[in-house]
């Protein structure tokens, strides 16, 4: 396992919890308003963490953190990532996964041994649009269903996120995608923001009234769905 990143403390990545949070490199996906592109795209040009460095860090802030949040790029495209979760846990912390639910079985499988406590799965857009807001022609939406189904079904707590881009997003392609995806699961729409590092430059923000306005309607379909700040 190669960590790439790690936020030392943070009291946003995870609900309710103080927490630091590790970034795992690579990503099957290529959002142009990805905002850790050198993840995605360049990561030759990053030096990864040594696992042992990161485990140690943890270990000795065990009396303020109480969580450890695993992001990426995309965390369950590394093969061990069980393993990861695994020792996470052994240190006492509560675990968060983000993922873009491309990866269903492995989901499955970290879902059914207990390994992690909190889920925050992507939703990226309506299906029509799914291929464009990942940056892959032809993108099977597959995996993506079944990822979402398996949280509902499941025990684990989730949440559902979307950011949301003015290029890339409509009342129309939210008001489909609220459709597909929506249910009683807390819904995070999330207002992009260009970090500097995005896969492709050029993007806009919607404003807060766009955001109130997809806001209210996302909530037709998904009533705990709320905004979060970035």
């Amino acid at each position: 396992m190669k960590i790439y990143g790690l936020q030392k403390l943070t009291l946003a990545d995870y609900p309710g919890r103080v927490a630091a949070t590790l970034f795992t490199g690579g990503c099957n996906l290529r959002c142009p308003f990805c905002h850790n592109a050198s993840l995605v795209t360049k990561l030759a040009e990053v030096d990864p963490i040594p696992l042992e460095e990161v485990l140690s860090y943890l270990k000795k802030r065990s009396g303020i953190l109480d969580g450890v949040c695993v992001s990426g790029g995309e965390p369950l495209l590394q093969g061990d990532i069980c393993e990861l979760l695994e020792k996470l846990k052994s240190l006492g912390l509560s675990v968060k996964l983000d993922t873009n639910g491309t990866f269903p079985d492995k989901l499955e499988e970290i879902l059914s041994n207990g390994l992690c406590n909190y889920v925050a799965m992507d939703i990226k857009n309506a299906p029509e649009d799914y291929a464009l807001t990942v940056g892959i022609p032809g993108f099977d939406l597959t995996p993506v269903f079944k990822s979402a189904e398996l949280l509902k079904a499941g025990p684990v707590p989730f949440e559902f996120r979307t950011t949301v881009v003015s290029e890339l997003h409509s009342d129309d392609s939210i008001e489909r995608m609220a459709s597909a995806f929506g249910g009683r699961q807390p819904w995070y729409l999330q207002c992009f923001t260009d970090s500097g590092d995005i896969v492709s430059p050029g993007l806009s923000a919607p404003s807060r009234e766009d955001m109130e306005r997809y806001l209210a309607i996302l909530r037709q379909a998904a009533p705990n769905a709320a905004l979060r700040e970035m």
